[in-house]
């Protein structure tokens, strides 16, 4: 049972926003989350889709590796994390000469196929 994980660091997405399109992709074939995240209008898609090709790509690698074959199209996605990254921390200037902390926050994503 091969098993293939992808990682992603610093990414500019907000954890929040990221594990929505997340929960919507968990558990399903390769195949049909390509399509789901080509079709959602959230920002984070394009970043969870990237993940997705490098997990695909890391799972053809090592059946290549072994002399296997293999249909990656049929892998299951089995575990998405969605964590918080490092917090980037501006200011902005507020009414009666104060200011306002702004938090830019990052994500870190790790993806899981395998083939069952």
């Amino acid at each position: 049972m091969p098993v293939a994980i992808a990682r992603a660091k610093h990414l500019r997405v907000s954890p929040r926003k990221l594990r929505l399109v997340a929960d919507l992709i968990r558990g399903k074939k390769v195949a049909e989350a390509k399509d789901i995240l080509r079709f959602t209008i959230k920002g984070g898609s394009p970043m969870l889709s990237k993940v997705l090709a490098s997990a695909v790509a890391n799972a053809e690698s090592k059946a290549l590796e072994k002399r296997e074959r293999i249909d990656t199209d049929e892998f299951v996605i089995t575990k998405v994390l969605v964590n918080d990254g490092v917090t980037m921390k501006r200011f902005r200037s507020a009414p009666r000469s104060r200011a306002v902390r702004i938090r830019k926050r990052m994500s870190h994503v790790e993806m899981t196929i395998t083939n069952e």
